[in-house]
């Protein structure tokens, strides 16, 4: 299935993923969690609802760029992907990292230090990825991507291939796979504990490297692909069960006195890879079976959601360093920075980047095509038939 055309699930999901990013970092200033500028009062419900979907955004994020890694490994060279790789993420990433993230760093810090041009080069210099670590972690493992790819074109990855798709065939075999998810997550995060998103933080990003790993191995086959929509209900199903157990255990008493601490990361890293795998499952074939159409507007978004990711943070966080302070309540609040940074991102997406090919190169975006005038296009029909006369 490695030569299918644009799956237009994957499209809508990528941008309701990344919008959820965003929705996500409108609401981080009041669930009273430490981030880069918070507001005075806080809401716990507003936590308790944000620490669910936490888990399983950047995962179906991770399982669409393996994915999409597979396929563009279909049409061009390992040479070529990894040069399109460097272009299209490290570029990005390096000048984010050395213009797009200092604006959070001196607001977080802004009492201690004095103006923004001053401080610039010195924070410039930390490179510091912040939220842009995402775009680090496609970069290393799209160099994974290449020898992955290759075992899975080997008859090792056909006999992996078709013990998955015998899989698909049992009732609730697919979520089977996330008794695999669940010994990564808890083996590393107990020889790691971090909290951190360094990819040199292991309990992280092999979690994250095994959804990329199931997009690339999911879309070798037509039939596994497929069976997301077939078993979609069932998975729901598991979904809501994960769920209930899910927020059974994060409002659970205080074990503490009956479990080890170790004990109890287990537990909750357990439950979480069962939201994480089922969520992603259940979105992938509902998608599949539904969103099957790619209108204009959304393959626009598409193309735009790469630069909106990389400057979407960076907005938030000036405009909410303002808008904490006025005298309003927490709903209204995140009303107005909400439409306020969704307006000035997108903004400066489609009237800065998307329309000039040295922003577009910067952030990622393939070059527009200049059309010749009619003058040059004249011409070169006069100098074709020219040459045309003289063979003659």
């Amino acid at each position: 299935m490695k030569n299918t055309s644009r799956l237009s699930e994957l499209d809508w999901l990528r941008v309701i993923l990344i919008f959820a990013v965003f929705l996500h970092h409108v609401c981080m200033p009041f669930n009273g969690d430490g981030w880069h500028v918070m507001n005075k009062d806080s809401s716990k419900l507003l936590d308790d609802i944000m620490v669910y979907f936490e888990q399983f955004r950047l995962p179906t994020l991770f399982f669409i760029s393996g994915v999409g890694a597979v396929l563009l490994l279909s049409n061009v060279s390992a040479k070529q992907f990894i040069l399109d790789k460097l272009v299209r993420l490290f570029v990005p990433l390096l000048v984010g990292v050395l213009l797009v993230v200092p604006p959070q760093s001196y607001i977080e810090n802004i009492s201690e230090m004095g103006s923004f041009w001053q401080e610039l080069p010195m924070l410039a210099l930390k490179f510091d990825t912040n939220h842009l670590w995402f775009i680090e972690f496609l970069i290393v493992f799209a160099l994974f991507a290449i020898p992955i790819n290759q075992f899975l074109a080997s008859s090792s990855g056909k006999f992996v291939i078709n013990k998955l798709r015998t899989l698909t065939d049992i009732r609730g075999g697919l979520f089977v796979l996330v008794a695999l998810l669940i010994i990564i997550k808890v083996t590393f995060s107990l020889a790691f504990p971090s909290d951190d998103n360094k990819i040199e933080n292991l309990s992280a990003s092999t979690f994250y490297l095994f959804f990329f790993i199931a997009g690339m191995v999911f879309i070798q086959d037509r039939h596994i692909w497929l069976s997301l929509g077939e078993k979609r209900k069932e998975h729901l199903a598991l979904l809501l069960v994960s769920t209930c157990v899910f927020y059974a255990y994060y409002y659970s008493p205080d074990l503490s006195e009956y479990l080890s601490l170790d004990v109890r990361w287990a537990i909750w890293w357990t439950v979480c890879c069962f939201v994480a795998w089922s969520a992603m499952l259940t979105l992938l074939g509902y998608a599949q079976v539904h969103l099957t159409q790619s209108p204009k507007w959304l393959r626009q978004c598409n193309e735009l959601i790469y630069p909106f990711y990389i400057f979407h943070q960076t907005v938030i966080v000036v405009i909410a360093y303002f808008i904490i302070s006025w005298p309003l309540s927490i709903p209204l609040k995140i009303g107005l920075l909400l439409m306020s940074s969704f307006t000035l991102t997108s903004a400066i997406c489609f009237f800065m980047i998307k329309p000039f090919n040295q922003f577009r190169f910067l952030f990622g975006l393939k070059p527009i095509k200049q059309r010749p005038t009619s003058t040059t296009a004249s011409f070169d029909a006069a100098r074709r038939d020219n040459s045309s006369n003289k063979r003659a």
